[in-house]
């Protein structure tokens, strides 16, 4: 059966960049900016608070997973109010490899493993868009096994080391993406916990060259065309022909990029029955006709 799900987070191709164990105690914070870059947190013990894309404050408590897909500032702090003007905390390094924030020699508040990423997608912009802005996930141990596991590996030198870190990664997204369930903001994940949106969802990932509409889409679900439309665009946050649409294209600039196939072979695979159409489309799409950026 087709896991739309896997496919995305396949195509993305997490790789980790680094990641870390940090202890805090007292007055504590740290704000960042960032480049769209994802990133993933698990409270061990203790609590603290994060702010992350302008969002509300949230409170994490042991056994808390946060993973964003796309941050581009947050904040990370302890429960103790700290003043906008005062300077932010430097993480002191410890002889265990760890790292300190706030009061060195205070038994911790908190204990966490925080971790970055990269997307090795060109079309990871595309891809995260299908994605919940913040997934949240409360007391799935998995989760942080799964995270203790990447930080173990990555500070090994084993042999296929960089396999093992991708496919572990590969691996905790997509636990924590199915974890969030009904919980997740529009997106993928949440239309794929609708039992009827899950069928057409999967049939548009199935076969992506069919000339699929909405009312075909429609009977999938076992739905009227009118509840289909509206129910998917609330639960996937876009129509039900837009994240189709995104979908092809996705798929389309990979199979361009294996430059063994021709504009035409391309445009069959993904749902359109000329390449003179095709182009247009993609053209609006992605910014410059399908020979150019397959030259590109």
């Amino acid at each position: 059966m087709v896991d739309p799900l896997a496919d995305v987070v396949s195509l993305l191709q997490p790789k980790p960049t680094f990641s870390k164990a940090v202890s805090a105690a007292g007055p504590w914070r740290v704000r960042r900016k960032e480049a769209g870059q994802p990133f993933y947190c698990v409270i061990l013990d203790g609590s603290s608070r994060m702010q992350t894309n302008g969002e509300a404050p949230i409170t994490l408590e042991a056994g808390d997973f946060i993973l964003i897909p796309e941050a581009f500032d947050f904040t990370r702090s302890g429960l103790v109010e700290v003043p906008d003007d005062a300077p932010d905390s430097l993480p002191a390094a410890m002889p265990d490899g760890r790292f300190r924030l706030g009061t060195i020699d205070a038994p911790a508040d908190v204990e966490y493993l925080i971790g970055h990423c990269a997307f090795g997608s060109p079309d990871a912009d595309l891809l995260v868009s299908l994605l919940p802005r913040i997934v949240l996930v409360r007391g799935e141990r998995r989760l942080a096994t799964l995270v203790e596991l990447l930080r173990d590996e990555s500070r090994a030198q084993r042999p296929a080391r960089d396999v093992v870190l991708a496919h572990l990664l590969e691996l905790l997204f997509i636990e924590a993406l199915r974890s969030t369930g009904t919980a997740a903001s529009p997106g993928l994940v949440r239309g794929l916990t609708d039992a009827r949106l899950a069928l057409a969802l999967r049939q548009m990932h199935a076969s992506p060259e069919k000339p699929w509409t909405v009312v075909e889409l429609a009977k999938i679900a076992a739905l009227s065309r009118s509840v289909f439309f509206e129910r998917f665009s609330r639960a996937v946050g876009v129509a039900p022909m837009e994240y189709l649409l995104s979908w092809r294209m996705a798929l389309a600039r990979r199979l361009l990029r294996g430059k063994d196939m021709g504009v035409a072979t391309v445009a069959g695979r993904v749902g359109y029955s000329s390449a003179s159409a095709f182009s247009v489309a993609f053209a609006r799409h992605v910014g410059m006709p399908p020979t150019q950026f397959r030259d590109a």
